[in-house]
């Protein structure tokens, strides 16, 4: 069996681009909101965020879009917050629409970040995403929902899961966080490699080799432990910070990469070797977490790391939305 396993772990592509030979072992999803992107890497799916649609929004080939959900909005009987907020619901629905005639598989759209401690407005959010998306005849089954993995994103998610809603819980990073969205069956979990890099690089105040980055040995804690008891939740690495990082998580189940790195790899012919199987994560060591509210937010309190991380992130996301809000302000 171990022979197997290494054997397994040693796969190794030598032929054609890095970019391609990582797609034998992961599906690669590209971090972007831009379509000439997409149609130059061709990855199986997409994922964006607040920041990447707003620089998506003020570039003047996507001004259309941007109009397009202007002139919807004024439809409507609303006004003030409650139409600004329908316009920046239309106008990621209709990125994320544009993005399913590039893309194959499945696009994430994400929830409002000021909504993250809020479990019945997720919800409520989640559910107004997949209206939207079922008018343009595009299927739930397309359409990921991003919410961050606060205890009360978890609760949102078991919820929307048990509607046939899938969920990518994002700003994740720690095994405790990975463990809850697994246990509600969650469909994606999105760890932050290079997000949790930075925090060590700061308080360590030393760099990182790409095989012990901290961020990419914590993807292959939450890979083995998922894996390990047999979650069917899939896991993405996201948020590198360079080709390195990415190189190490080869296996993953997928990988969301920038297009800057994406780039590296199509660039480049050395050989990529699989980093992440099923077999060694089976053999892992782990124990299974038995998780309450309690339990979660006291484990996710102990992780300074998670716990200050998780907070920026929130903050972070909340501030580009806000600076998007203010742009469909001013077209108005």
């Amino acid at each position: 069996m171990a022979q197997i396993a290494e054997m397994e772990r040693k796969q190794t592509r030598t032929s054609g681009s890095q970019l391609d030979q990582l797609k034998e072992f992961t599906t690669v999803v590209a971090d972007t909101g831009d379509f000439e992107t997409l149609k130059e890497y061709a990855p199986r799916d997409a994922t964006t965020n607040p920041s990447l649609i707003f620089k998506a929004a003020q570039m003047p080939e996507y001004k259309e879009l941007v109009e397009r959900a202007i002139a919807q909005g004024r439809k409507s009987s609303l006004a003030g917050k409650a139409l600004v907020s329908q316009i920046m619901d239309d106008l990621l629905v209709l990125f994320g629409a544009e993005i399913l005639k590039i893309v194959p598989g499945r696009v994430s759209t994400e929830t409002d970040a000021d909504l993250s401690f809020d479990t019945p407005a997720l919800i409520e959010k989640a559910g107004r995403f997949i209206e939207l998306y079922k008018a343009k005849g595009i299927a739930r089954e397309r359409i990921l929902v991003k919410i961050a993995s606060t205890w009360e994103g978890i609760r949102a998610a078991a919820v929307l899961q048990g509607e046939g809603i899938n969920c990518n819980l994002t700003l994740l990073f720690s095994l405790v966080q990975a463990a809850a969205c697994a246990s509600v069956n969650a469909k994606l979990i999105s760890p932050f490699v290079g997000r949790i890099l930075d925090w060590h690089k700061t308080h360590e105040k030393r760099e990182f080799a790409p095989e012990e980055d901290p961020g990419v040995l914590s993807v292959r804690e939450i890979y083995s432990y998922l894996k390990k008891f047999g979650y069917a939740t899939e896991v993405m690495g996201a948020s590198f910070r360079s080709k390195g990082e990415v190189l190490e998580l080869a296996g993953c189940d997928l990988l969301t990469i920038s297009p800057h790195l994406l780039g590296e790899l199509k660039s480049s012919t050395e050989p990529v070797e699989r980093k992440l199987t099923m077999e060694l994560a089976r053999q892992s060591d782990y124990q299974r977490l038995e998780l309450d509210e309690r339990k979660f937010r006291w484990l996710l309190n102990e992780n300074a790391m998670a716990t200050e991380k998780l907070a920026e992130g929130i903050r972070v996301f909340n501030a580009d939305a806000v600076k998007l809000r203010r742009y469909i302000q001013e077209r108005l």
